[in-house]
């Protein structure tokens, strides 16, 4: 019998974060998180959701015509049928992304997914659910995203990659300002200062249909 999967929606659109930014992407978005993080853009999914059946999630997705998935949530490897949905995906020729929270072990996704990494500071409220024993497994590719709500973020994000040394040679890491606490130009200020191996981005699928907008 096929994995179940709790899915909030299914979409396709342009990649708006990361190093894929700008390219045709299907989205897999799965309900549910155990985090509660106090600037979360994605409430409304961190519960509920529609069950689907794996192959049908992967069928939805094929249908869509995009050599790009990203699963993303809510929180999917809260999912125990989560891997397998990554190994579907893979097996069926698509490049696959992973967005996941620093909080849940790395370790059941399979070998050649991209994984986004969040980590949480201080704002958030969850920076005490960071798993650091993560950072050891991320593989050549993968990419680490700080979300930051005002300097104190800042400062911290800047403190992780000076005591990690090697991470921002490893992997790309990315900071992005909350889209209404933050303004993008103070943040690429504070990292020029700073001359901080990272990279700043934006939320592009906000600058181009608006903050509150779903299935985009």
């Amino acid at each position: 019998m096929d994995p179940v999967l709790q899915v909030a929606e299914i979409f396709a659109s342009v990649q708006g974060e990361g190093t894929a930014a700008g390219l045709p992407c299907a989205f897999v978005r799965l309900a549910g998180c155990d985090l509660c993080c106090a600037w979360c853009d994605t409430a409304w999914a961190r519960s509920g959701g529609t069950p689907m059946a794996l192959g049908a999630v992967l069928d939805a997705v094929d249908a869509m015509g995009l050599p790009l998935v990203e699963v993303t949530g809510g929180e999917p490897l809260l999912q125990a049928a989560c891997p397998d949905l990554l190994a579907g995906l893979l097996a069926r020729g698509h490049a696959v992304l992973l967005e996941t929270s620093g909080s849940r072990d790395l370790s059941p996704v399979p070998s050649g997914v991209r994984v986004i990494m969040d980590l949480k500071p201080p704002s958030s409220g969850e920076e005490g659910r960071n798993l650091w024993s993560n950072l050891p497994r991320l593989r050549p590719g993968d990419e680490v995203k700080i979300v930051l709500a005002d300097r104190a973020d800042y400062e911290w994000a800047r403190d992780v990659v000076r005591r990690h040394g090697d991470l921002a040679a490893r992997n790309a890491v990315l900071l992005s300002p909350v889209w209404d606490r933050l303004e993008g130009r103070d943040l690429a200020a504070w990292i020029l200062e700073d001359r901080l191996p990272v990279r700043l981005q934006v939320q592009l699928h906000k600058v181009l249909w608006g903050p509150g907008a779903q299935g985009v």
